[in-house]
């Protein structure tokens, strides 16, 4: 009874403290796709992704309502830094749904006018410089687009009738209040916020400072994690952001017996300071406990059991390891911060599976392959007859017929053609495969296969397929360690037939590694410009963004990537990406174009999809 009256109660008080409009929401993934459309539309930075924003202590006054419910004291605030710009994964601050959406595009404008500079200073403190780039970012975007002005009107209005009545405040906040309610209506007109004992109240419509990034060399030894157990609950929490710090990891000695007096230790209940180095029972939900902490924590454990067994799978030994088929191949790297193409930069090794056994095709994929094969035959070329000609081998009937009904009904054609000519249509035309074999491949998808498992059936699949076309072909893999230690799989040459041999090559691979993409990219470049054919694709496999250990992450390694695929362009390759990546949405147009990828939101599909792909892609 007592949880029941409790739980009534929690209830009613976060209702009433509450100042949201639920029925009003919108959400940030329904404007995924519009969202970084209208950013990069407005003239921001293409290379920014937009993502959901983490929760923030505001610090400032809340009503006794909101102190007593314990609610409204983080907010998602909106910001920018170097390489996101950061919205609230939900709006339902104002009545209208309406205004929640503009409000969600008026900060993508916000955005879009901050100039690289700028982003800086608005992520810095709440001091004059923050709030004297608001106000410009404000202007900027009124006098760029006008049509922005009558929206923003309406959401300083309904912004301004929740804010905290400065009546109400102490003299030092509602100064600060009134000068916020000017730079909101007029902007442009405040130089200096006034100083306060507590910050203002958030503002909605402007950009607020990104807590500071972490060190990510160590935080990317994580992400090529353990992957999960087939059939285990891998929840995606990556929507809803949250704030972390870097800590020491702790060192196991603070127990219970603490040094203080022992009767001041009145009782068990009372007073407990216990640092809890190792969970003798971890919590089997980890993201749902997650969503309870405004804060999380990381320290790197030098003593890691899973952090040793990866690193010997990342330096096998010779005996183990692929044979090598050619060493130091050098490759220049792209340093986005200097803005230059580094020569010599990574070293690339080509390699082929050491113990990889001549397979046939396994039997459940003998019939999608059949099914493959007679749809590409189409593509195949065939003799064609091409009618009224004005030569060729044999008399075009028809047109000799319309001919001659023209002449006697005193029409004068134009035509001159009579004759019919038959000719050979050859596809003039190469494809290379890159596929990603990383550690995250690992990962399972579903009860019964991992990503690995999904890529395999895919190239089997896809080689079985072009056989049908006659197009040449080659399949490689890809994954790193670093910029010295790049593995570049040959998996099946342009010089070599699709059989027993490539079939258990395939049935070979096995993930491992990171993600360098730059790289790779740039040596299948070279592949396909000795190719002799006019047109050559390069399909690249991929199931997340570049990543590597040694800064090679975030926007160093999109922009690396980024000018690998304008260097195969301007060699007359054309890049076409395939992936499974949900966040693909955020940073693949920056690299591929909008028509240059596809986004598969079912694994499963990518094995009877990619043949598929390949016949739209050149027919």
């Amino acid at each position: 009874m007592e949880e029941w009256v409790g739980g009534l109660w929690h209830r009613f008080i976060t209702r009433a403290a509450q100042r949201s409009y639920p029925e009003a929401a919108v959400q940030l993934r329904s404007l995924e796709r519009t969202a970084g459309i209208l950013f990069r539309a407005l003239g921001g930075d293409p290379g920014l992704r937009v993502t959901a924003a983490a929760e923030q202590t505001h610090g400032a006054r809340r009503s006794w309502l909101a102190r007593l419910a314990h609610v409204d004291e983080t907010l998602p605030l909106a910001g920018r830094d170097e390489e996101t710009l950061r919205l609230p994964a939900e709006i339902a601050l104002l009545p209208e749904r309406s205004l929640n959406r503009d409000l969600y595009l008026w900060l993508i404008a916000q955005g879009a006018a901050l100039a690289d500079g700028e982003a800086g200073d608005a992520g810095n403190a709440l001091d004059a410089r923050w709030i004297q780039t608001n106000q410009q970012a404000s202007l900027a975007c009124l006098a760029a687009f006008p049509g922005f002005a009558t929206r923003y009107q309406r959401l300083v209005d309904g912004i301004l009738a929740l804010r905290p009545d400065p009546a109400r405040l102490p003299a030092d906040e509602a100064a600060a209040e009134h000068a916020i309610r000017q730079a909101l209506r007029v902007p442009g007109s405040v130089d200096q916020l006034p100083a306060a004992r507590r910050p203002p109240y958030p503002v909605p419509v402007w950009l607020y400072p990104v807590p500071a990034a972490l060190d990510r060399r160590s935080a990317n030894r994580s992400d090529q994690a353990r992957p999960a157990a087939p059939g285990q609950r891998t929840e995606d929490a990556r929507a809803q952001r949250r704030q972390a710090r870097r800590e020491d990891i702790p060192d196991g000695r603070n127990g219970l017996i603490l040094p203080f007096r022992a009767e001041s230790l009145l009782s068990f209940a009372e007073y407990v300071k216990v640092n809890r180095s190792h969970d003798d029972d971890p919590d089997s939900d980890p993201a749902r406990a997650a969503q309870g902490m405004d804060q999380i924590s990381i320290a790197q454990d030098g003593q890691d059991t899973a952090s040793r067994v990866r690193f010997d799978l990342d330096l096998p030994a010779a005996a183990q390891d692929d044979r090598p088929l050619a060493s130091g191949i050098l490759l220049p790297e792209w340093d986005w911060k200097r803005q230059q193409l580094l020569p010599d930069r990574c070293s690339l090794q080509v390699l082929e599976a050491r113990d990889a056994t001549p397979c046939a095709l396994p039997e459940r994929l003998r019939m999608p392959a059949r099914r493959l094969r007679r749809q590409l035959e189409a593509l195949t070329p065939a003799r064609r007859w091409l009618k009224d000609q004005p030569e060729g081998s044999e008399l075009d009937l028809d047109a000799c017929v319309r001919a001659y009904t023209d002449r006697l009904s005193g029409y004068t054609s134009a035509r001159q053609g009579g004759y019919r000519s038959c000719e050979r249509r050859e596809r003039d035309l190469c494809c290379l495969v890159l596929a990603d074999l990383s550690l995250s491949t690992d990962a399972w998808v579903s009860n019964e296969q991992r990503v690995i498992d999904v890529i395999q059936d895919s190239l089997w699949l896809f080689s079985e397929a072009m056989g049908a076309t006659g197009d040449p072909f080659a399949l490689y893999g890809f994954s790193s360690r670093r910029r010295d230690h790049i593995r570049f799989h040959r998996i099946k040459g342009f010089d070599e037939r699709a059989g027993d041999q490539v079939r258990g090559r395939i049935g070979a691979l096995k993930p491992g590694f990171y993600t360098r993409m730059g790289a790779p990219i740039r040596y299948a470049t070279q592949l396909l410009a000795r190719r002799p054919e006019a047109v050559r694709l390069l399909l690249i496999l991929s199931d997340g963004k570049p990543n590597d250990v040694d800064h090679y992450e975030g926007r160093y390694g999109i922009e690396d990537t980024r000018m690998s695929l304008q260097a195969a362009r301007q060699a007359g390759v054309r890049p076409f990406c395939v992936t499974i990546d949900r966040e693909g949405e955020g940073y693949l147009p920056h690299l591929f174009g909008t028509a240059g990828y596809t986004v598969l939101r079912r694994p499963a599909e990518l094995p009877a999809r990619l043949p598929q792909l390949y016949a739209q892609l050149t027919a």
